[in-house]
């Protein structure tokens, strides 16, 4: 990383999408696979994107890179929601509260930037 300062929003992110593999495995043995994949893809992802914006070229590039996290981190919230509401789906609920933290500090990033 940048600098030896602790990143919040990258290591939220990171632990994030460790707890979120552990609980696509969960769904896995549950032979919930579609919901599963299709979660593990954007979970992950916004780790990914708000890793790879730590490196951005430019002020713009950042902020896309960042954009990019927030589109996957509420797609994460999407599929969620649908193992909150099926019934035979596990849900976590930590999991949840996480995430809704995650795209409330990315919000946050991606308007201070477009501000400063």
């Amino acid at each position: 990383m940048k600098n030896d300062k602790e990143n919040i929003i990258v290591s939220k992110t990171i632990e994030f999408s460790v707890k979120l593999v552990n609980f696509c495995e969960v769904l896995e043995s549950k032979r919930k696979y579609v919901v599963a994949n299709q979660l593990l893809r954007s979970g992950t992802s916004i780790g990914a994107n708000v890793f790879e914006a730590q490196y951005a070229e430019s002020k713009a590039d950042f902020i896309h890179k960042m954009k990019l996290a927030s589109k996957e981190a509420n797609e994460s919230l999407y599929w969620m929601i649908i193992c909150e509401r099926v019934e035979s789906f596990d849900f976590n609920k930590e999991l949840k509260e996480e995430l809704s933290q995650i795209i409330l500090i990315l919000s946050k990033i991606i308007s201070t930037s477009k501000s400063s």
